[in-house]
């Protein structure tokens, strides 16, 4: 992460614009107040979204979508530890929460014990104190194959016993002891660096039993959700879990139509810390409209307070270009990469020189226009943005293995790489084989995704490759991409954050071959798949096989300090010299709008979202 508030200068449409990046806050995003009212606590926090994008139907031992770790982190679900929910570096340093204190490891960094705090309790149906078995059984669920864990490949091979209760081959985690109600120890295999990280992701939050017995399949588990934080899904108090077949789903959330959460009444400030949540509104209520010109018209009228939904980009420059408007701006580095990835099994991307010629062609200059040009974030050229790496800083700075004249692709060198590859027969830079045309690309049908297929087929076109376009909303999108049989060739539908503050949470958790799933998947490139995986799994396997850095990984998953930072830049460019399983485009930055009404915003650095636990909202200035 950076290690000081950097103030960038952003061009829109000739108009210039304060961004606060990571490591900043103040300014025009972070922590800062929109001076049209003061800041009380009530009133309700009104946004909308064009689709919720859920990956795992809100389930937090399954869900892997960025929002949804900070709808749950900031207003939901609490866990061992957190973060402040705040902007720049401050917001990406570890917090307790339900834990007393941030615990020294034992044992020569095998043994995490933490004491929970007393008199914090779930909200309705369960009212009851949250104890050490609670976060014992989430752990379960993260561990039961027909949970669907996304991000399970985190903890089963660091938690002693995980992976033999994944297996079936024990009926607890030997690793996990409850001494007491309020006590948790967590025995590990391995000395595991960013152990502490593991904690604060909303999966292993706590989840009572006596409800969370009730769903083991994926997904099933996200329209009851039991709160442990200062709101609740609304409809709670409502549900009968005297049996699982009496339990309904909450009326608050509906996946089609809206998702509302009102305040916990179980809730108790005394147990938590206003840097990390505020808690000001009385609720906020989230709806679906498929139409964003609505959103952000009525963001503009004040009928909505914001969306997580990015702005179209003649929105942004509308507010950018009017100084009584500009305030109304707030864009955040989100610590993402978006990319357009090319999966190694299916052809013509089973060769390296496609893959490559690819890179050099797009046209990632308009590919930033379709978003919202500069203020959305510079040009990426590798895999993790440059914020994650110490200091902040990629080395060398400049580092581009695909560098074309103002990132309008160099058709000449993509060429030269076509050329060498089996599918130009004639070797003239042009793909002729049957294998380049028409080839199925997904993508969705929301913000300004759609606006980037037509850029994306013309610049493919220039050696060869045409495209079949797919465009679905966020979440069917992402269903067909994490299902490895589907054998989908190339997208633009996936972007990436970061789930903590690592590098390794882009390189390890996207490119080890152990990661790759039979759904759920996130591997989309599916870099390290074996012949075995492959037919278990359903996917294709070529006869040259794919590329594999599971080594590289280890490697650098045991290294500290510099040289465990040095090894993750390397391992980056041997992903973009060596494998090229992406083509990266942009580094995104988070771009809220909000409305007249918002008196307090904040941004999350955590997720890379609004900061949900600090925002306020005037009532008064409200339309309808």
């Amino acid at each position: 992460m950076r290690g000081k508030g950097l103030i960038a200068a952003i061009a829109v449409a000739g108009v210039t614009v304060g961004l606060a990046a990571c490591g900043g806050g103040g300014g025009s995003g972070g922590n800062s107040s929109n001076a049209s009212g003061t800041v009380a606590k009530g009133g309700t926090y009104r946004m909308a979204t064009q689709d919720f994008g859920f990956t795992g139907a809100f389930d937090p031992s399954a869900e892997y979508l960025g929002w949804a770790f900070d709808l749950y982190g900031n207003l939901l679900i609490r866990t061992l530890l957190s973060f402040n929910h705040t902007a720049g570096a401050p917001g990406n340093v570890l917090v307790p929460d339900l834990a007393t204190s941030v615990p020294t490891p034992t044992n020569n960094g095998l043994t995490y014990t933490f004491k929970l705090k007393q008199g914090v309790k779930f909200g309705p149906p369960v009212n009851r104190a949250i104890t050490s078995k609670d976060i014992a059984f989430a752990m379960q669920r993260i561990a039961t194959p027909s949970v669907a864990a996304q991000y399970g490949f985190y903890y089963v091979p660091v938690i002693k016993g995980m992976a033999e209760f994944q297996a079936g081959k024990a009926k607890t985690i030997s690793g996990i002891q409850t001494p007491d109600n309020q006590t948790i120890v967590f025995n590990l295999t391995r000395p595991t660096g960013d152990f502490l990280n593991l904690v604060a992701l909303p999966a292993s939050g706590p989840i009572p039993q006596e409800v969370g017995k009730c769903f083991t399949q994926a997904g099933a588990y996200g329209r009851d959700v039991i709160a442990s934080g200062p709101y609740m899904i609304q409809g709670s108090d409502k549900v009968n879990i005297s049996t699982c077949s009496s339990i309904k789903p909450m009326s608050g959330y509906n996946p089609t139509q809206r998702l509302s959460f009102v305040r916990n009444p179980n809730y108790d400030p005394a147990t938590d810390s206003p840097k990390v949540r505020e808690a000001l509104p009385d609720s906020f209520v989230i709806s679906i409209d498929t139409n964003a010109k609505d959103i952000f018209d009525k963001i503009g009228a004040g009928a909505l307070e914001g969306s997580p939904d990015d702005p179209p980009a003649d929105i942004i420059s509308q507010y950018a270009s009017n100084s009584s408007k500009k305030q109304f701006l707030k864009p955040n580095s989100a610590d993402r990469t978006d990319f357009i990835y090319l999966n190694t099994t299916t052809p013509p991307f089973d060769d390296i020189h496609v893959r490559k010629a690819a890179n050099f062609v797009m046209d990632k200059a308009a590919l930033k226009l379709a978003w919202g040009g500069q203020i959305e974030g510079p040009v990426a050229t590798h895999i993790v943005p440059s914020v994650m790496y110490k200091g902040g800083q990629f080395d060398p700075a400049d580092y581009d293995p695909y560098p074309s004249p103002n990132n309008a692709g160099d058709v000449n060198a993509a060429k030269n790489e076509m050329k060498q590859s089996k599918y130009d027969s004639n070797k003239d830079g042009i793909c002729d084989s049957s294998v380049c045309k028409q080839i199925f690309f997904m993508n969705r049908s929301v913000q300004a995704y759609p606006k980037m297929t037509p850029i994306i087929q013309s610049s493919l076109s220039k050696i060869g490759i045409t495209l079949n376009p797919r465009e679905l909303p966020t979440s069917p999108a992402y269903t067909q991409i994490q299902t490895p049989s589907k054998h989908i060739p190339i997208g633009a539908n996936a972007g990436w954050g970061k789930d903590y503050p690592d590098p390794s949470t882009f390189l390890r958790t996207l490119f080890l071959g152990s990661n790759i799933l039979p759904s759920g998947n996130t591997n989309y490139s599916l870099i390290g798949l074996t012949a075995g995986k492959a037919k278990q799994i359903g996917a294709l396997y070529p006869a040259g096989g794919v590329p594999n850095v599971d080594a590289a990984i280890d490697k650098c998953t045991g290294e500290t300090g510099d040289a465990r930072n040095s090894c993750w830049i390397a391992l980056d460019k041997q992903l973009m010299e060596q494998v090229v399983p992406w083509i990266p485009y942009q580094f995104r930055n988070n771009v809220d709008l909000i409305g007249a009404a918002v008196t307090k915003y904040d941004f999350d650095q955590s997720t890379g979202e609004t900061g949900y636990a600090h925002v306020a909202v005037d009532p008064s200035k409200q339309s309808q």
